[in-house]
């Protein structure tokens, strides 16, 4: 299933092969990295070249060696844009350290979300190894309608509160609009909507908050309301009346079975003109709060699962209907055993799709091995080992893919590329030994052959291993407030 996709085309990648940027013979650069093979997916330049950096930007690309104030020798190694992660759950400084660790430069939560959006931007600020930024929640605007006045004390909490709340009035909906609004007026990159957490939430209620986010120019981010096709065409039709950019996250899971028919659906959808886009994480698990409405009576037939398809991170055991009923009335995050290789391996080499890794917060070291490794699994299982697909597409499936879905966003036209004038958001690998550690049992182990990463211009990680200390990761906004 080597689907190749084509990101450029013939006539700009020889320009990308053959320039060269002119650099005055005298100067001397912060940084140099020498000898590697550059590889951008946004030009289809794929050579050895020389990068320099000054201010944490890129300021020169070349054949020719260059000065600088420090030089790091990466010959043999892949120098990519560093890689772009839409869907973030974990924001703690040791979460964001793994995923750096991972290849990652900038991480995004636009699926929940978050409000009020202000205060948990200017909580990461100066505090974060990595970008960071984040749409404006419906749950939480939601939440927040119903509640006047309430707390949401962590993100992750807002996924059980909303579950029991009711139909929303108009009184209710107005508020939702306004506090949405006032998110992207504070910089969100998006709405993001969580509907299967809201099971009370009308087509008619997502479809008015959609058009906020049309005439706001953003797009809606949406975790469906069930898995399968039908949920999928609930927020395709909304996208279509409202005029919404839409993206669906993590389509092997809300695809289940069907995610062949909605990879179709969406290409087809595309070809119409609607701007729609997906993601994957390449895992057969996914992960949520068992206390959420996702667990409410019927969630096996819904995920075509049963309680032994379920393990309990923190003890690493697969659950019966007493720790079922034991867990969820404590509260937690459970994993999920509910998808196919076949399907998730479809959608990874699906030309469009982007790869993104839904992190969730690592509780103790112990949660989904998707918060270190989702990139490194790519690179290493699916691209060198399985050969679904060519190392040039992967890499455009975790920099300019994601980099362009959120094209709205003016810090975003310098990320996800290797140009003059761009950040200086670079990860450094080694095709040959690149490979995600972590796993169901050990989550938080960090990612092998990921050599280096900078974000604006610092290391982050260098020779294999977290610079402690160094936290230059900056807000990512829609608009400046």
């Amino acid at each position: 299933m080597n689907m190749s996709i084509r990101f450029f085309s013939p006539a700009v990648a020889a320009f990308a092969l053959a320039f060269t940027i002119p650099v005055p013979a005298a100067e001397t650069f912060d940084l140099v990295l020498s000898g590697g093979r550059v590889m951008d997916p946004a030009t289809g330049l794929d050579a050895r070249r020389n990068i320099g950096v000054n201010g944490g930007k890129i300021a020169a690309i070349a054949e020719a060696d260059l000065a600088g104030r420090v030089v790091v020798n990466v010959a043999g190694l892949v120098v990519a844009p560093g890689f772009i992660d839409l869907h973030q759950h974990g924001f703690k400084v040791t979460d964001l350290e793994l995923k750096a660790q991972d290849g990652v430069t900038t991480a995004l939560d636009l699926e929940s979300g978050n409000s009020p959006v202000g205060p948990w931007l200017a909580d990461l600020e100066g505090k974060s190894p990595v970008n960071f930024g984040t749409t404006v929640g419906h749950l939480a605007a939601r939440y927040h309608a119903f509640r006047p006045g309430a707390v949401i004390p962590r993100e992750s909490t807002v996924l059980g509160l909303v579950g029991t709340l009711g139909a929303a009035r108009e009184t209710e909906l107005r508020a939702m609009e306004s506090e949405i609004q006032t998110g992207l007026d504070d910089g969100a990159l998006g709405v993001g909507f969580g509907i299967n957490y809201s099971p009370a939430a009308t087509t008619a209620e997502i479809e008015r908050m959609f058009r906020v986010a049309a005439r706001n120019h953003v797009p809606a981010f949406v975790h469906v309301r069930t898995n399968g096709i039908g949920a999928i065409q609930e927020v395709i039709t909304a996208a279509e009346s409202s005029r919404a950019p839409l993206h669906i996250v993590h389509v092997g899971s809300s695809g289940s079975g069907d995610v062949p028919a909605i990879l179709d659906l969406i290409d087809a959808k595309r070809k119409a003109g609607l701007d729609l886009t997906t993601e994957v994480y390449p895992y057969l698990a996914g992960s949520t709060r068992l206390e959420s409405a996702i667990f409410n009576d019927g969630w096996q037939k819904s995920m075509g699962i049963d309680y032994g398809d379920l393990m309990w991170p923190a003890t690493g055991e697969r659950l019966k209907k007493e720790s079922f009923d034991r867990y969820r009335k404590q509260g937690g995050w459970v994993v999920i055993f509910s998808m196919k290789e076949e399907n998730v391996s479809r959608a990874i080499a699906h030309a469009g799709v982007i790869i993104a890794s839904d992190s969730i917060p690592f509780v103790d070291g112990a949660g989904h091995p998707r918060g270190a490794g989702t990139y490194a699994r790519v690179l290493g299982h699916y691209v060198r080992e399985q050969k679904l697909l060519p190392l040039m597409d992967a890499l455009a499936k975790m920099t300019i893919l994601p980099a362009r879905r959120l094209n709205h966003v003016p810090a975003m036209q310098a990320k996800g590329r290797i140009a003059v004038g761009a950040d200086a958001d670079l990860t450094v690998f080694d095709p040959a030994t690149v490979i995600d550690r972590s796993t169901f049992t050990q989550g938080s182990l960090p990612s092998a052959g990921i050599s280096h990463v900078l974000v604006n211009g610092q290391f982050v990680v260098r020779g294999g291993e977290r610079v402690k200390g160094v936290l230059p990761g900056r807000a990512v906004l829609r608009v400046k407030p």
